[in-house]
């Protein structure tokens, strides 16, 4: 096997950049890429102390989409933006982002029109943009739809169409793409800001050494030191699958906060529930769901579904880096991005949206152009630019070949979170995880202790992801 993780992280020791990116989740995969697509020349590193995608950005709510919540804030700019790039992604990444209609279940009268109001916004917002329009489905279509549905107060029902995405594997293949036009990508790398510079740590062998570059961005999100955010937890839980169409179910509850009953798995053989939001304050590092929102997740799930008898197969939590905002909830605060750079010289991106990544990306880009190309006319070219995306096998051990040679999977939680989402779709035991094991033993060359090591670093997470 061609290790090119070796391969980069000698060019990581030994080049000067022009460019560094510290942070390997949708944002520093964005910016990567377009700098390489504007063909300048730029030479570029991207690095991140995990696996790439392995943060915040794996682990949201598998949705492309509007933000339909935040028409209730007034962020009409945010939505339009956001419905705007859910179509240019739907274009560019085929494959990856499709299709998904929703169906919001009406308890009232009220609800029927006071959303139904919401839903021809949204369309208004979309224009020519939009992936479907919303419709009313009366008792009986409902009924007939989803006949698990509590039946107390049920009104009616609205559909309508947002995206679906698979989250960890657009962030690999904007990776992958920025490193087919040149760029270093380095996973399991640690950056340190020093008065020197930036110093690397490769965090399998110890080594630790400078990097040079002329400018540094951090895209670290929740790990970012550079200015004031507010970390806000999302966490999901994972079910049999609950609903019993395709489409994915948008609840609100008493204080008007959206919970999604999503189709997924990899044959769409479960339901991920989500999200919460709940103001963290401990290490970025230390992320898992609470007792309290498990309860309040499997209270909405038994609420729309009480003949549902399924229990959670897992749970994933994560953290939103948001721009602290005075007086405002963990739910009201804005989803707007910021850029900004400190006295030292980096620049810092943070807040937004998943689905504006590309959007953010150019107007990052964008600034920093004047700085490396000056006076050069070198236009944004993702937006129209497809990400190539690679065949899945379906075979196991094909699909674990694929992740270590051509993904950068390292580790066994690199497989299992990130190329796949095999962690969260089956309760974690040995006997499905140590073929795996094996299988990326033999292709990394781990001895037997390797190989229990990892599993044994995987099976200690049960219950905590």
């Amino acid at each position: 096997m061609r290790d090119r993780r070796a391969a980069n992280l000698a060019r990581l020791r030994d080049e000067t950049f022009d460019v560094l990116i510290v942070g390997g989740g949708i944002n520093g995969a964005g910016i990567a890429r377009d700098l390489m697509l504007r063909g300048g020349g730029f030479r570029v590193a991207l690095l991140d102390k995990g696996h790439f995608s392995s943060g915040t950005s794996g682990r949201n709510s598998q949705l492309i989409h509007g933000g339909l919540r935040y028409l209730k804030y007034f962020d009409f700019q945010l939505v339009a933006e956001a419905l705007r790039e859910r179509a240019t992604l739907l274009k560019i990444a085929p494959g990856l982002v499709w299709p998904l209609e929703f169906l919001i279940p009406c308890y009232s009268m009220f609800d029927r029109y006071f959303y139904g109001a919401g839903l021809m916004l949204y369309d208004a917002l979309a224009g020519r943009h939009a992936v479907g329009h919303h419709h009313t489905l009366d008792l009986g279509k409902l009924r007939r739809l989803e006949p698990g549905l509590a039946d107390e107060g049920l009104r009616a029902g609205l559909t309508f169409f947002d995206c679906g995405v698979n989250s960890a594997r657009l962030v690999i293949e904007n990776i992958l793409d920025a490193e087919s036009f040149g760029s270093c990508v380095v996973n399991h790398v640690e950056a340190r800001q020093t008065e020197s510079g930036i110093l690397a740590t490769d965090r399998f062998s110890g080594e630790t050494f400078p990097v040079r570059a002329k400018r540094t961005i951090d895209a670290t999100g929740a790990w970012s030191t550079g200015g004031p955010l507010r970390l806000v937890r999302g966490s999901h839980l994972i079910f049999p699958k609950i609903q019993s169409g395709t489409e994915a179910i948008s609840y609100f509850d008493e204080q008007g906060r959206i919970v999604f009953l999503i189709p997924w798995g990899e044959r769409r053989q479960m339901t991920l529930v989500g999200t919460t939001d709940v103001d963290h304050n401990g290490s970025p590092d230390d992320v898992h769901i609470s007792e309290g929102e498990t309860e309040y997740l499997t209270g909405i799930v038994r609420r729309l579904f009480p003949e549902y008898r399924g229990e959670p197969v897992s749970s994933y939590s994560a953290l939103r880096p948001l721009i602290a905002e005075e007086g405002r909830s963990a739910t009201s605060t804005s989803r707007e991005h910021r850029i900004w750079q400190t006295p030292d010289g980096v620049l810092h991106i943070a807040g937004g949206k998943y689905t504006t990544y590309r959007a953010m990306s150019e107007e990052l880009v964008d600034g920093l152009l004047p700085d490396l190309a000056p006076g050069r006319n070198l236009p944004c070219r993702t937006a129209e630019t497809p990400i190539p995306v690679a065949a899945v096998p379906d075979d196991e051990a094909a699909r674990v070949r694929m992740a270590v040679e051509r993904e950068f999977a390292r580790r066994l939680e690199d497989v299992i979170y990130v190329s796949t989402y095999w962690g969260y779709e089956r309760p974690l035991e040995r006997e499905w995880l140590t073929p795996i094991a094996r299988e990326m033993g033999e292709l990394l060359g781990w001895d037997a202790a390797e190989v229990e090591a990892e599993l044994t670093r995987v099976l200690a997470r049960r219950g905590v992801h």
